[in-house]
């Protein structure tokens, strides 16, 4: 073998035993940062898995004060105030048993076409609303409040039914809505909710279904206070 062909093939040699320990030094290391870079996805999933939420309904009570406005189909709208407890039976399911108080204040008029007269009803008295909703989370999230606090927040349905005593109906009630809690701390919170109640109302000897709207906003307290 020529003498030029034997250099070339030594320093070939040389130069792979040299560079051999670098190779498996980088690998090594590489392997060193993807474990320890799994490892921290690991604990951070272990830690969200121990408390998905920072604030917990889960087995506690909750009472709210409420107050908002009640929209009548047939009638005028009126000032609403009411009150709810609800039992969370987890974090996404709840039961809420509601009571609401609202005035029916309007003036209907007819026209009787026979006589070609008018005539006038006065419609002046109070709303008694009593509800029970089986509430659904859908969606837990955060919000930042102008740059400072961070305040977690529920977005949820309510699906329930009860009854609505007035002068105008006294029947069965099927209501349904949505509603978004705010909470602060570990025993506070402030709600908004829509809800949409569906009942038989009798007017002037007529029979109609209706849909009174009932918009609200109010506070809440949890307990246990301390989760």
């Amino acid at each position: 073998m020529p003498s030029g062909i034997l250099w070339v093939l030594r320093r070939t040699l040389l130069a792979a035993a040299l560079l051999s320990p670098v190779a498996t030094t980088a690998i090594v290391e590489a392997q060193c940062i993807d474990e320890a870079i799994r490892d921290e996805l690991n604990a951070r999933r272990r830690y969200r898995g121990v408390q998905e939420r920072v604030f917990q309904k889960a087995l506690r009570h909750e009472l709210s004060v409420v107050g908002g406005i009640y929209s009548a189909d047939l009638l005028s709208s009126w000032a609403y105030v009411g009150g709810s407890y609800t039992f969370h039976f987890s974090e996404a399911l709840g039961l809420e048993l509601g009571f609401g108080w609202s005035r029916a204040d309007s003036e209907i008029v007819r026209i009787i076409e026979n006589d070609r007269g008018v005539a006038l009803l006065r419609v002046d008295n109070p709303v008694y609303i009593y509800t029970g909703h089986l509430l659904w989370s859908l969606a837990y999230g955060k919000v930042r409040w102008f740059g400072g606090t961070i305040s977690r927040f529920d977005f949820y349905l309510a699906v329930g039914g009860g009854v609505t005593d007035n002068q105008t109906a006294r029947g069965l009630t099927f209501s349904g809505g949505f509603g978004l809690k705010f909470y602060f701390g570990q025993w506070f919170a402030i709600r908004f909710d829509v809800r949409d109640q569906v009942l038989q109302q009798e007017v002037l000897g007529e029979s109609e279904i209706v849909n009174n709207i009932v918009a609200t906003a109010g506070l809440s307290i949890f307990m246990p206070f301390r989760q």
